[in-house]
């Protein structure tokens, strides 16, 4: 089972960047896609972003894209998300996501909160 920590949350001024990181356990973990995914107060979980085993598929939800990039280090187990002009909007939990046929697996979660 693939364990999951993320960590780079905290309190940022609107306008600002975080990056997050995500480390995975799985000694495979070059055979997992990987994401982020985030959930606001009161609202639903939502998809932020999305990288393939290889990095070569990317894709982006559409509430970040155009100020996010995920990445993946293989040889290291990580996987990150850049996001850049950070919004009062953004404010959520942020979720490390392993996939690999029908299983997923979720980390703790680390806390973003945009100040404006």
């Amino acid at each position: 089972q693939v364990q999951l920590a993320e960590s780079g949350g905290g309190l940022v001024q609107a306008g600002g960047s975080l990056r997050l990181s995500c480390a995975a356990s799985e000694r495979t973990f070059a055979t997992y896609g990987m994401g982020w995914f985030r959930r606001a107060p009161g609202k639903e979980r939502e998809f932020v972003a999305s990288i393939s085993m290889s990095g070569s598929a990317i894709y982006y939800g559409d509430s970040m894209k155009g100020r996010i990039t995920i990445s993946r280090d293989n040889a290291k187990n990580m996987v990150y998300v850049q996001m850049n002009s950070l919004k009062p909007e953004d404010t959520a939990v942020y979720y490390c996501n392993a996939h690999i046929g029908w299983r997923n697996y979720w980390g703790q979660g680390t806390q973003v909160t945009v100040s404006s």
